[in-house]
């Protein structure tokens, strides 16, 4: 159902992929989500812990429409700081590993002047894609 897009001669990229063509299934979309816990407050205030609850709020909207990390096809990132992002890579990437595993979407992340709720410091877009026959 989905096949990555890698261009002949083209270096590997780490951590996402160039392309990813789907045939078939439910697209879901996913809003900006940020690391809001259950009452719309944010706790965590390190990059690293933003983000690991980011993701957990984005697994939690796919989880509603019977997708799963692995169907995750597209995902942007927005974050406040490059500095504090690229300091955080490590933590980062074991937060991704940890709660998406090695599956590697199409990304983008992209440094912004601000986030609109206060304190945020890192807000994801996402877009799956749920296999024919399975609940959407």
């Amino acid at each position: 159902m989905m096949k990555i897009l890698q261009p002949p001669g083209w270096a590997a990229p780490k951590g996402y992929s160039n392309g990813i063509a789907v045939k078939g299934g439910t697209t879901v979309f996913v809003a900006g989500q940020i690391a809001f816990g259950s009452e719309n407050i944010i706790q965590e205030k390190t990059f690293a812990g933003q983000f690991r609850q980011t993701l957990k709020n984005t697994l939690a909207v796919l989880a509603e429409a019977g997708a799963k990390p692995e169907h995750i096809v597209r995902m942007t990132w927005y974050v406040t700081d490059k500095k504090e992002y690229l300091g955080a890579l490590k933590d980062v990437g074991a937060a991704y590993r940890e709660l998406i595993g090695r599956h590697y979407p199409t990304m983008a992340v992209v440094q912004v002047a601000a986030l609109m709720e206060d304190g945020a410091k890192v807000e994801i877009e996402t877009t799956a894609v749920v296999p024919e026959g399975k609940p959407a």
